[in-house]
C-alpha cells in the first residue's frame, strides 16, 4: 500500500468547496487542498442524467488519515451522496513528500 493519498471530493459551489479545503488543512488532514473549478459534471442521479456547475477539491494527504478525512468531509458536505475517493500517490519529488509529511498531523 502507498503511504500518500490524492482525495477527490466535488460541491456546488466555491464557498463549500474552500469549507472543506479550509477545515481539512485547518485539521491537518491534508497538507494541501486545490480547489478547481466551475467546471460541469454529468451524471445520473435517480434515475434521470443531470447536468451541474460544481467544484473540485483535491486533498494531499496519508493513507492512514482518510477515515478522518472522510469523516470531516461527510460532516460538512451539502450533498445527500458525496464523492470521496482517493488514489494513490505512486511517486513524487522527495523534497514535497516530506512538506507533506510535516504539514499532516501523525496518524493514530
Amino acid at each position: 500500500m502507498h503511504e500518500y493519498i490524492q482525495v477527490a471530493t466535488t460541491v456546488a459551489t466555491e464557498e463549500d468547496a474552500g469549507a472543506i479545503a479550509g477545515l481539512l488543512v485547518e485539521k491537518r488532514l491534508a497538507a494541501c487542498v486545490q480547489v478547481l473549478g466551475p467546471m460541469t459534471s454529468h451524471y445520473r442521479w435517480q434515475g434521470k442524467i443531470e447536468t451541474a456547475g460544481e467544484y473540485l477539491c483535491l486533498a494531499k494527504s496519508r493513507v492512514a488519515l482518510y477515515p478522518e478525512i472522510e469523516a470531516a468531509i461527510k460532516a460538512i458536505h451539502p450533498y445527500e451522496v458525496a464523492e470521496i475517493i482517493a488514489t494513490p500517490i505512486i511517486a513524487g519529488s522527495n523534497e514535497y513528500l516530506a512538506w507533506l509529511t510535516a504539514e499532516v498531523k501523525e496518524p493514530c
